[in-house]
């Protein structure tokens, strides 16, 4: 009747009726747990490297936490399937020419780093990339004696196109030890000797030479 008469629930009155003092009629709004506090700690058990579905509900429901085994093991599905960062971009062909056939001083902070790593990976590159680097020495310092020592290591390393390089050197290998050990150089003179060649093909191409004269017909008779 009480409950009727003053249009409250049967608990509340209940609870008023068996309370000895007032303070315990006033109920404590205790926070609940949610369901979505479980997540930041299977996240970063599952980044320390604890994975088994098993294992990681055991814990949640050693802590009391609401949460059943089909909602461990699902979140624990969307960790795994989450996307890896994304790998850094392999270098162009153009790159590594250039970081191979530049000067190291030349280079910035990410070619050489760059070119660190791609010769890392290559075996193969990493020693045509040795022979380049000598024969720029050889070159750029005339030392032409040191030229057969190159050859033929290059020869034993058996690498396409600087082995055909090494055999073309060998067919005249006198000119080009002594082109590497002079200090002086004929190329003004034959690129003067080729722009002459060049000048008479154009000219001889474009002349017309007569027509032969015909035979006069008595004089072969008389033949």
């Amino acid at each position: 009747m009480i409950a009727r008469h003053l249009g409250w629930g049967l608990n509340p009155v209940l609870r008023y009726a068996a309370a000895a003092r007032w303070q315990d009629t006033i109920c404590e709004n205790r926070p609940r747990p949610s369901r979505l506090d479980y997540k930041p700690c299977l996240e970063r058990r599952f980044a320390a490297g604890c994975t088994s579905v098993t294992r990681l509900h055991s814990e949640l429901v050693a802590e009391h936490a609401p949460v059943t085994y089909a909602m461990v093991r699902a979140h624990i599905a969307t960790l795994r399937g989450a996307p890896s960062a994304a790998p850094p971009r392999p270098p162009t062909v153009r790159q590594v020419t250039g970081w191979l056939t530049r000067h190291p001083v030349a280079l910035s902070e990410d070619g050489r780093a760059g070119l660190k790593d791609v010769l890392a990976r290559c075996p193969e590159l990493d020693t045509a990339a040795g022979h380049g680097r000598e024969f720029g020495e050889i070159f750029s310092g005339r030392l032409g004696a040191r030229l057969p020592a190159w050859i033929d290591a290059v020869d034993a390393s058996q690498l396409p196109g600087l082995t055909g390089l090494a055999l073309h050197l060998l067919r005249d290998l006198d000119a080009v030890t002594a082109g590497l050990a002079l200090d002086w150089t004929s190329g003004s003179i034959e690129g003067a000797v080729n722009r002459i060649k060049k000048i008479k093909r154009q000219l001889y191409g474009r002349a017309r030479l007569p027509p032969a004269p015909e035979a006069d017909p008595a004089a072969v008779a008389l033949q």
